[in-house]
């Protein structure tokens, strides 16, 4: 195994959880699971762990479930799971075309962070974004107000991570990358 592989579980994660209890669509989540990883994020939260054996969800992933970890709350606990994480020190951001949402221009991240994703197609119910500090917009300037989950959910990661920097470095690349031009 490359040594790039056999400390990754010792890298250091941002403490930024993606919440994705409610997407729906298994390529969606396993295309979070990608994001998450690349970005070594604390935690991308399912509905339920079996998810991940999906096969849409492994080809979304492309093998990334293998090193991202990943924690579980089923939609209906969501509420009390984020009042928890508030209580470890946590803010719950909810993502969603609300009236009363921050751009994510403006949004400045808490460094420990529960990042709430929608369904896909109906968002955030009342009752879970209720149960968050804030509600964070991606402004959009098309006939289309939305964006895909796994989208939006991207955008809002890379605003994170702008703004607390790459914990320790980037990986150096292994035998599967290019190596870099001379």
């Amino acid at each position: 195994m490359a040594p790039v592989r056999t400390h990754y579980l010792n890298l250091p994660r941002h403490a930024l959880m993606v919440c994705a209890t409610l997407v729906e669509n298994p390529i969606n989540l396993g295309m979070l699971c990608r994001t998450a990883e690349a970005f070594r994020l604390e935690a991308l939260v399912l509905s339920d762990l079996k998810l991940a054996q999906d096969r849409k969800f492994r080809q979304g992933a492309v093998a990334t479930h293998q090193w991202q970890p990943l924690a579980e709350c089923a939609a209906a606990n969501l509420p009390q799971w984020l009042n928890q994480q508030r209580q470890r020190g946590y803010t719950p951001i909810a993502l969603d075309l609300q009236p009363q949402a921050v751009p994510l221009t403006d949004l400045r991240f808490p460094e420990r962070a529960v990042l709430v994703l929608g369904r896909e197609l109906t968002g955030i119910p009342a009752a879970v974004a209720a149960a968050c500090d804030q509600v964070v917009m991606i402004p959009q300037y098309g006939v289309v107000q939305s964006l895909n989950v796994q989208t939006a959910a991207a955008l809002a990661i890379y605003a994170y991570i702008g703004q607390w920097g790459m914990v320790g470095s980037p990986l150096a690349p292994t035998s599967l990358a290019p190596a870099p031009l001379e």
